[in-house]
């Protein structure tokens, strides 16, 4: 997230067509990355590049009221990042996505990031399922487990 955020602040934005591993190794000396977490993170930087413009025509659909230059860079970088893990990662269902990027909101946002996030990735999990554009991807979960259930 926090080198999408970067890329943001050049003067063409997100840019597509350069080295994406040489910038992220250069990102990777100025910041604490684990070594075991960097291939998924290029993993998710290089696949939420490639499909930036199908991940934001999401987000824009489903924030309603909402022009993309208005959302934090930070809120709007979570929210792709998400997106494309709800897209094409078969590593978690929507609902685990959704979590986690409402937990970063809440550690990297504003107060209203969190709610934000959780409905506009509710409102693309809706989107993407009533489209069938979810092949790949780990199950829905269909049943809720009671906080102290036990099970």
């Amino acid at each position: 997230m926090q080198f999408l955020f970067q890329e943001e602040f050049f003067p063409e934005g997100i840019r597509l067509h350069d080295d994406l591993e040489a910038r992220f190794d250069q990102f990777c000396l100025l910041y604490p990355i684990q070594k075991l977490a960097r291939p998924y993170a290029i993993e998710l930087l290089q696949g939420t590049m490639h499909h930036l413009e199908r991940i934001d025509a999401l987000i824009r659909d489903s924030a309603v009221n909402w022009r993309m230059e208005r959302i934090a860079l930070t809120d709007r970088n979570l929210l792709r990042i998400a997106v494309y893990e709800m897209l094409h990662s078969t590593d978690a269902p929507d609902q685990v996505v959704i979590n986690e990027a409402v937990e970063i909101a809440k550690r990297y946002g504003t107060e209203e990031s969190p709610a934000f996030i959780n409905g506009v990735l509710d409102a693309v999990r809706m989107v993407i399922h009533s489209s069938g554009d979810c092949s790949g991807r780990a199950p829905v979960l269909t049943s809720k487990v009671e906080p102290g259930s036990g099970r």
